[in-house]
């Protein structure tokens, strides 16, 4: 794993001082319809452990294949790794019972029919809280319509095939990727696109309310904190898979989502990208573990009041020089003009390197006024940006 990082520290400050200036994509929309993620039906008039069961026997397979390279990268931590694997087969399992309704009983259900043991069903469920390296953007058109879009990358420095020149974690990824629809009383409540077997929620449309995706903040108050108080006993901190999925079903207004996602204490810090349906209704919410430490409103970006962009750091800070996409993606996105925004524009400002890399395993697309909901598998293409 050691020689894999520092590898890859040098392959990509090689490429970050050789980089020649950002060329913004054009005519990339719409990719391959081969691309194009398909759909399930989520039921949620059906008892909590009914729910999941054509999505869990559809990819249990690739469920299997996700935990077994993850298993295989947890090996790489030393003498110790055993131990961990051990705890999570015959111990996570049974702290699902502290999970609030209706999240136990999904997870016993995806338990089920996936044929996964419980313990490896809920750490299916907790390692999405740490690897999430993504760019979100939400953006108001002339007329008032708001495009909300993201790249989830997901991998970061999870086995790295130096023959292949992929992320091994995020190449698994890829054939999870589902579309689902959450419904009950037969009608549409959200939409969302999860990793199969994740009952969370990353990224979401509520048709004609809100949209939501959420990115990992890097900081030393971080997750791990929160994951050793919660398996020591103290469950006063929400998980914030759960937090985002109670959102997604709960909230029946832009102000109520945002004073949730502001508000309510959680297990690890996140950055929440909120789009709504009135003009300048759009911000990004920075989570501590315990509240929010900022609320940037679009409306207030004196340089571009239509639009607002979220990577994995601070607005008000530097991006780390090694892992820079928001310079490229506002450059491209200033480029493109509000006149262009749409589905086509910025998924051209998304496929764009390094705001399309290795990591990136799926772009989103969504329309809150139309509940227009799109999601594509993608791949960058050598030469490209490891991250």
């Amino acid at each position: 794993m050691l020689k894999e990082i520092t590898f890859l520290l040098f392959a990509c400050l090689a490429t970050t001082f050789a980089q020649s200036p950002v060329t913004c994509v054009k005519n990339a929309y719409p990719p391959n319809p081969e691309t194009k993620v398909p759909w399930f039906t989520i039921n949620l008039d059906l008892p909590p452990e009914e729910r999941w069961k054509e999505v869990a026997q559809n990819r249990k397979e690739q469920i299997r294949n996700l935990l077994d390279k993850f298993k295989e990268f947890v090996l790489d931590w030393g003498s110790f790794a055993k131990a961990v694997i051990n705890f999570v087969d015959d111990d996570l399992g049974g702290l699902d019972d502290t999970l609030p309704y209706p999240f136990a009983g999904e997870l016993r259900g995806m338990s089920k029919y996936s044929g996964l043991n419980l313990g490896e069903v809920v750490l299916f469920n907790i390692f999405y809280e740490f690897f999430t390296v993504c760019t979100s953007i939400v953006a108001e058109d002339p007329k008032g319509n708001f495009i909300h879009a993201r790249n989830l990358d997901f991998g970061l420095f999870i086995g790295w095939d130096v023959r292949n020149k992929t992320w091994e974690v995020t190449e698994a990824l890829r054939p999870l990727v589902v579309n689902l629809d959450f419904q009950r009383g037969g009608k549409t409540v959200f939409k969302s696109v999860n990793f199969a077997g994740y009952i969370g929620i990353l990224t979401g449309l509520k048709p004609y309310v809100f949209s939501l995706s959420m990115n990992e903040r890097f900081n030393i108050d971080g997750g791990y904190i929160g994951i050793l108080k919660w398996l020591a006993g103290d469950r006063k901190e929400r998980w914030m898979g759960f937090l985002t999925r109670s959102v997604m079903e709960n909230a029946t207004s832009y102000d109520q989502a945002k004073g949730m996602l502001a508000n309510t204490t959680m297990l690890a810090p996140a950055y929440f990208i909120l789009g709504g349906i009135q003009t300048g209704q759009a911000s990004v919410i920075t989570r501590a573990r315990d509240k929010a430490v900022d609320v940037w409103e679009m409306s207030k970006i004196r340089e571009h009041p239509w639009y607002i962009l979220e990577t994995n750091y601070d607005h008000w800070q530097k991006p780390l020089f090694l892992d820079d996409r928001r310079t490229p993606a506002n450059q491209c996105m200033t480029n493109m003009t509000q006149q262009d925004v749409g589905f086509a524009g910025i998924f051209n400002v998304l496929s764009t390197e390094p705001v399309l890399n290795k990591l990136t395993a799926y772009t989103a697309l969504m329309e809150v006024k139309t509940g227009k909901f799109e999601t594509y598998i993608r791949y960058c293409k050598d030469p490209c940006f490891p991250w």
